[in-house]
C-alpha cells in the first residue's frame, strides 16, 4: 500500500494567514521524510462561490503547485487528483504535463476526472453535458503527444527522456470511468461516496466495503473480457481520509482498513489529515509516516512506462471546443 498525501494548495492556516510556499516546501519535505509516496493537487481553476462558501477546498494551478514542491524533493511522486482533463485543450494539457515530468525527472502521475462542477465547466466555456466524451479524445490524444506522435501535425517538444507518458489513472465510481480506466489507463481511482452525495458528485455510491468489492470485481471482469494484460492499479480514498481532514484518525484503525482495503486488490491510497498551522500539520504527517504508513506493506514506488500501444486507443480527432 502506497499514500498519495492531499496538501493544503491555496488555503489559509486557523489564525487567517494564508498557506506559503515555504509552508508547501516543509509539508511535501515532511510527506517524503514519513514515508509518503506521493502528495496530491486537486483541479478547481473556476468554483462558484457557493461550492467554496459550503465546504469546497481553494486550490492552486496543479502544475504549477506540484512543480514547486517537485523542485524541493528528491523521491516524492507528484500526482494530480484529479485533473479535469475537458477544462483545457488536450494539446495545452499534454504541454503541462511533459514540462511537469522533464522538472520533476518523472515523478508524475496523471489522475484525471470527468470534473462534475456544472458551474465551473460554464464559466470555463465548455459543454458540461460532452465532459465525459472530452475526456477520453483527451486521454487519447495526450498519450499521443506524450509519446512523440504527430497529433493533427502538431508535436510536443521537447520530452522526458524517463517517463515520456506518466501513469494515467481514471477517477469515478460509474461503470463508464472503469471501463476508461480499463482500455485508456493505468489505473483506476473509485471514490468514498454516500447515496445522499451520489447526485451532487456525479458518479454513483460507493458506500461501503461490499459496494467497493463489487466494483473492483467488476474492473477485473472488463480487464479479462477486454484481454487486458497489464496490472490496473486502484487507488481509493478511506472515508476518514477524505478532504477536508477534520481529525486525526485513529493509527490502529487506520492501519486496519488499510490492509483491509490492501486485501481488496486496492495498491494506493489518497488522503488529507488535519492541521490548523504548518507545525501541527507536519508534526500530523510525521505521526501518521511513524504509525501507519512504516507499519503497512507496501512495495517502493513504481514508474510504469507506458506506452499508446499498450492501450485500446482509437487515433485522434480534433476536438472542437465552444
Amino acid at each position: 500500500m502506497q499514500v498519495s498525501l492531499g496538501l493544503p494548495w491555496g488555503d489559509r492556516w486557523e489564525d487567517g494567514s494564508p498557506v506559503s510556499g515555504s509552508d508547501l516546501v516543509k509539508l511535501a519535505r515532511a510527506a517524503e521524510a514519513s514515508g509518503f509516496s506521493a502528495v496530491f493537487a486537486t483541479d478547481h481553476p473556476a468554483p462558484p462561490r457557493r461550492w467554496l462558501d459550503v465546504g469546497g477546498h481553494p486550490t492552486l494551478d496543479p502544475f504549477v503547485a506540484l512543480s514547486f514542491v517537485a523542485s524541493a524533493t528528491s523521491s516524492l511522486l507528484v500526482h494530480t487528483n484529479l485533473f479535469v482533463a475537458a477544462y483545457r485543450h488536450p494539446l495545452l494539457a499534454a504541454k503541462a504535463v511533459s514540462s511537469l515530468s522533464i522538472l520533476a525527472e518523472g515523478r508524475v502521475i496523471l489522475g484525471v476526472g470527468a470534473g462534475y462542477l456544472k458551474p465551473e465547466f460554464a464559466a470555463l466555456g465548455v459543454e458540461f453535458e460532452q465532459r465525459n466524451d472530452l475526456l477520453d479524445q483527451s486521454i487519447v490524444i495526450i498519450r499521443q503527444a506524450l509519446a512523440g506522435e504527430e497529433v493533427d501535425g502538431s508535436v510536443i517538444r521537447p520530452l522526458s527522456p524517463s517517463a515520456p507518458v506518466p501513469p494515467i489513472w481514471v477517477g469515478g465510481n460509474s461503470r463508464r470511468a472503469i471501463e476508461r480506466a480499463v482500455t485508456l489507463g493505468d489505473g483506476w481511482c473509485p471514490m468514498p461516496s454516500p447515496a445522499a452525495a451520489a447526485g451532487s458528485l456525479r458518479t454513483p455510491a460507493i458506500a461501503n466495503r461490499a459496494a467497493l468489492a463489487e466494483r473492483i470485481a467488476y474492473a477485473r471482469e472488463r480487464c479479462s473480457s477486454t484481454g487486458r494484460v497489464e496490472p490496473l492499479t486502484i487507488c481509493f480514498t478511506p472515508t476518514w481520509g477524505a478532504m477536508p481532514a477534520t481529525a486525526m484518525p485513529a493509527s490502529a484503525e487506520a492501519l486496519d482498513d488499510l490492509v483491509a482495503l490492501g486485501e481488496l486488490g486496492i495498491s494506493w491510497v489518497t488522503l488529507a489529515l488535519p492541521g490548523g498551522s504548518v507545525d501541527s500539520l507536519a508534526g500530523n504527517i510525521e505521526r501518521f509516516g511513524r504509525e501507519v504508513c512504516a507499519r503497512v506493506p507496501h512495495p517502493l514506488p513504481q514508474y510504469p512506462r507506458t506506452s499508446v500501444g499498450s492501450h485500446h486507443i482509437s487515433p485522434s480527432t480534433a476536438i472542437e471546443r465552444s
